[in-house]
């Protein structure tokens, strides 16, 4: 089977497709560093680096599967208070309409935040799809459920060209925990003193998850969600983000989460290549599809298609 990757970013739709077995055979992007990051990784795939609601798709090739995982900011809660540019990150979903309507292809899986819900065109681009001749269905899924080592619940709207729609089937396995992947042998100047020296705040965080989980715990350093109680390392970490979010508690010592730890937090294999600057690392890393969930909903589909 041949597919195509829109919005591909880092590469974890087509990472994950390629463990399924697909061939994916062209992948679109705007953001230059990210398609250069997706051609290291994946070579033999045709590249396109451009903004995509203005693409020719009679350039793109035939394909049975469309993946897109179209601009999360506008949908995000995480995006504060809404601004203009929002509307242009929403309308990049209509990219995907386009594509469709001119290929055709038996299967496609778009995925997004939570609040792609609530978006007010949502009802007007889900009809779109159907004019097309797609039954669709939304799965909203946990990469804990899929192997993953991070809670990172994201919608995946399923498109077929079937009478029914196809629903993933609930997983029950066992959740995998974040201590494994965390380098509690870090060098020393990766570590800072807990000490006056930080917020209040922070001291306040730490004291609370000391208390409950002992020595060594993690804790969001920025923006909420654990913030109360810290988060044990005996479960999976919470939602890895665009920017540094999660920080590792030992002892008396904290550091931010790695570019390592986070490229595993997100289930993409040790050598997977990504920009040596962190930040942009981490950004590409936290706007990203964890492979290993893409793989076995793309084992699952393949089944039943």
């Amino acid at each position: 089977m041949r597919a195509v990757d829109l919005f591909a970013g880092a590469g974890g739709f087509t990472e994950g497709a390629k463990q399924a077995g697909i061939n994916v055979v062209w992948a679109g992007n705007h953001w230059r560093d990210a398609v250069e990051i997706h051609a290291a990784n994946h070579p033999e795939v045709m590249h396109v680096c451009q903004d995509l609601q203005q693409a020719n798709w009679l350039e793109v090739p035939a394909h049975d599967i469309l993946l897109a995982s179209p601009a999360c900011q506008g949908h995000s809660l995480a995006r504060g208070k809404d601004k203009p540019h929002h509307d242009a990150y929403r309308s990049t979903a209509w990219a995907v309409v386009e594509c469709l309507e001119v290929h055709r292809p038996p299967l496609f899986v778009v995925e997004n935040v939570e609040g792609f819900r609530r978006w007010c065109l949502l009802p007007a681009w889900k009809q779109a799809l159907r004019i097309l001749g797609y039954a669709l269905s939304e799965n909203l899924v946990d990469a804990a459920d899929y192997g993953v080592p991070q809670n990172r619940t994201r919608l995946f709207i399923i498109g077929t060209r079937s009478k029914a729609p196809l629903r993933l089937k609930p997983r029950d396995v066992p959740h995998v925990p974040i201590a494994p992947y965390i380098d509690w042998h870090a060098p020393e100047s990766a570590w800072r003193t807990i000490d006056g020296t930080l917020a209040k705040a922070t001291r306040d965080r730490i004291k609370r998850g000391r208390a409950q989980f002992g020595d060594r715990f993690l804790f969001p350093y920025y923006k909420s969600g654990s913030g109360l109680t810290g988060r044990s390392i005996h479960r999976p970490v919470g939602t890895i983000t665009t920017k540094d979010r999660w920080a590792i508690v030992d002892g008396d010592r904290m550091r931010m989460f790695s570019v390592d730890e986070c490229r595993a937090a997100m289930g993409f294999r040790p050598d997977y290549k990504l920009p040596s600057k962190s930040t942009d690392a981490k950004k590409m890393l936290g706007n990203a599809v964890c492979p290993p969930k893409v793989a076995e909903i793309l084992r699952e589909l393949k089944a039943v298609a």
